[in-house]
């Protein structure tokens, strides 16, 4: 039977098992365990972070953007001069309307519009109908506008119209709730109109023959004659600033003058003889000769003037006045002005226009009044 020896635990410690026992729990306290521990994945954090930060930036561009559409109401709004004519169906709500004004080109978002349709509380007082919306209105009048209700109507002012004739013409237009009578009225009244209008104040108008600009007008049930005069003033002071006014100076023209000349060439020529008609009445200015305008005295007679007419003396009669009209006498185009401000150079002093055999007007230009003679036919 082999040797075995037998070991004996004691209860009780002894002095060398004390110290062993010491030495490791040393040992195991100064010992780097972190490479025996299982490590924790950093990626859960990682990804909650980034889904917490697009959020963050998520609801403030959608906050921001909709203060600034509730707010600001002209965010949204295309850049565009020209006028955009909506048809508002029956029961259509707030997001319908945007969607339309979108297709319009009047709003970009229809989203937009429905928030400053919530932020005016709105929603219930939309009214359909027809509408005509001007480019870059803030969504906040479009949405006042709709709450008025519905166009009445359009005014179109031609060119080369009278005061009078746009007065006809908007009484017509507006279904007789602006007469022709409460709208020279809102004309006449110029000292208001000057207060408002630099241009005209400075102009030293008696008429505004002329000032009111050839453009479509809308008309809605609250419309007054008032807002429609200033609308159309304001359109021609916008127009008439855009002009370079440097040539007409130099020959002594006032901005008023400009006018005044323009709304005979309105009259005298069609759009591609513009500047050379501008040049004859600035030559004949300048040797101090009578502009002998037909057009001027038809203002007056209210007809294509007979030789009588044109013998018989007015304030307009330019066979008789020297130098230009107390007034323009029609609403000039915007090339009409552009003529008076850039006419051609040409030594012409003479011009007559007649239909050809074919039906074609053509204009007959000369230098002295011999030539004239000769081509005159």
């Amino acid at each position: 039977m082999p040797f075995r020896k037998n070991t004996t635990y004691s209860k009780h410690s002894t002095h060398a098992s004390r110290s062993a026992h010491a030495r490791g729990e040393r040992l195991f306290r100064n010992y780097d365990t972190t490479a025996i521990q299982p490590k924790q994945s950093k990626a859960p954090v990682v990804v909650t972070a980034v889904v917490l930060i697009i959020l963050v930036v998520v609801l403030a561009v959608f906050a921001f953007s909709g203060l600034r559409s509730a707010v600001l109401g002209e965010v949204d709004v295309i850049d565009s001069s020209q006028t955009a004519t909506v048809v508002v169906p029956e029961g259509a709500g707030a997001q319908a309307i945007g969607k339309l004004l979108v297709e319009a080109h009047v709003v970009k978002s229809a989203g937009a519009f429905a928030d400053v349709v919530r932020s005016m509380n709105a929603a219930s007082s939309l009214k359909p109908g027809t509408y005509v919306i001007a480019g870059q209105t803030p969504i906040s009048d479009i949405v006042a506008q709709l709450q008025r209700g519905p166009v009445v109507g359009k005014v179109l002012v031609r060119e080369g119209v009278t005061l009078s004739q746009i007065a006809d013409a908007v009484q017509e237009s507006s279904k007789g709730s602006i007469s022709a009578k409460d709208f020279l009225a809102a004309a006449g009244n110029i000292p208001r109109i000057a207060s408002k209008f630099p241009l005209i104040n400075d102009m030293k108008v008696q008429s505004l023959e002329g000032l009111l600009f050839p453009k479509t007008y809308p008309v809605t049930p609250d419309t007054t004659a008032e807002q429609l005069v200033d609308s159309m003033v304001k359109q021609f002071v916008d127009e008439f600033t855009t002009l370079n006014i440097t040539l007409p100076r130099q020959r002594g023209l006032s901005a008023y003058e400009v006018v005044k000349l323009a709304s005979i060439i309105e009259k005298e020529s069609d759009e591609k003889h513009r500047p050379t008609v501008a040049s004859v009445f600035y030559n004949r200015l300048a040797k101090h000769m009578k502009l002998q305008s037909d057009a001027t005295v038809a203002y007056v007679v209210g007809h294509n003037p007979t030789p009588q007419d044109v013998k018989t003396p007015n304030p307009y009669n330019t066979y008789f006045i020297d130098g230009l009209t107390p007034t323009p006498i029609c609403a000039p185009s915007l090339a009409s002005l552009q003529a008076a401000c850039e006419p051609e150079a040409t030594p012409f002093l003479f011009f007559y226009f007649a239909k050809d055999a074919q039906g074609v007007m053509q204009y007959h230009f000369s230098e002295t009044y011999e030539q004239h003679q000769k081509t005159y036919r």
